[in-house]
């Protein structure tokens, strides 16, 4: 069986306050796009049953793939379901890794229902949510898979009503990683006067001065790319342009007859949907 786990982009990302625990409380809407890796897995009467072979292709993935979270997904239904047969799992990476796209949270997520749906696990959409919030802040959003206002960690998510079919998205992705944790920690939390909801629910035309994400300010800093990207795709047509997540992806929302005359560097990863 083989599912296709899809990216997502942030329209606004505002970080609202550090808690006790040593994470943010933060607000964004989540929106799916069909951007995708591809995971594929099938039974494996080589190894033994505890075990899952897990292999990949495309973007190489960095680190043990033990940690990878599709293991994990795998590992952990395999507690409370000890009957899951061995498996081999294979990921192909079509998604940019370290991009503030959800690329490996989605993998994640997908696995879930991968097995879910393989190996007849019963598991309705809450319990598929509570396990993958085990695996990542990010993760229940790709169980949901729809438009979301997500709060605390990005966790806490109530689907609303945002077609944006009528455009296009071109996405950029510089190739530079950004550490999340170096990211939040150039962040001075905030209160804004005005929810992300409530802006999301305006004119697409005015998002461009009133929907921000905080850490574009100090990630563009650091790194002028962000803002060139950003700039070039204004000057291209776009309605409404923002740096996703943390970064290093940059994405623009253009009419769908625009024909944006685009040149980055052959390096760049660039893809329209």
């Amino acid at each position: 069986m083989i599912l296709f786990p899809n990216c997502k982009i942030n329209l606004g990302l505002n970080i609202l306050r550090k808690r006790d625990d040593g994470f943010h409380d933060l607000e964004t809407v989540f929106y799916p796009l069909m951007i995708k890796d591809a995971l594929e897995l099938v039974p494996n009467s080589q190894h033994p049953a505890s075990s899952i072979n897990f292999s990949s292709s495309g973007f190489s993935i960095d680190g043990d793939p033990a940690t990878n979270l599709c293991v994990k997904a795998f590992n952990l239904l395999k507690t409370d379901f000890p009957e899951l047969p061995a498996v081999q799992m294979h990921l192909h990476k079509a998604i940019p890794m370290g991009a503030g796209l959800g690329g490996g949270s989605a993998d994640g997520a997908f696995a879930l229902k991968l097995l879910n749906d393989s190996f007849n696990l019963d598991l309705s959409t809450e319990q598929l949510v509570t396990y993958a919030l085990q695996l990542g802040s990010d993760c229940p959003f790709f169980i949901i898979n729809q438009p979301c206002y997500a709060t605390s960690r990005g966790e806490r998510m109530t689907k609303i009503e945002l077609d944006l079919s009528a455009y296009k998205f071109v996405v950029v992705n510089p190739g530079i990683h950004i550490n999340t944790g170096w990211a939040f920690s150039n962040i001075v939390p905030s209160v804004p006067k005005r929810s992300i909801q409530e802006t999301i629910g305006q004119p697409i035309s005015t998002w461009k001065n009133e929907l921000t994400n905080d850490f574009e300010l100090p990630v563009a800093k650091e790194h002028p790319a962000i803002s060139s990207i950003k700039e070039q795709l204004y000057a291209a047509g776009a309605v409404y342009a923002s740096m996703s997540g943390s970064g290093s992806t940059v994405f623009g929302i253009f009419e769908k007859e625009t024909s944006p005359a685009l040149d980055f560097p052959s390096s760049y990863f660039m893809a329209i949907v």
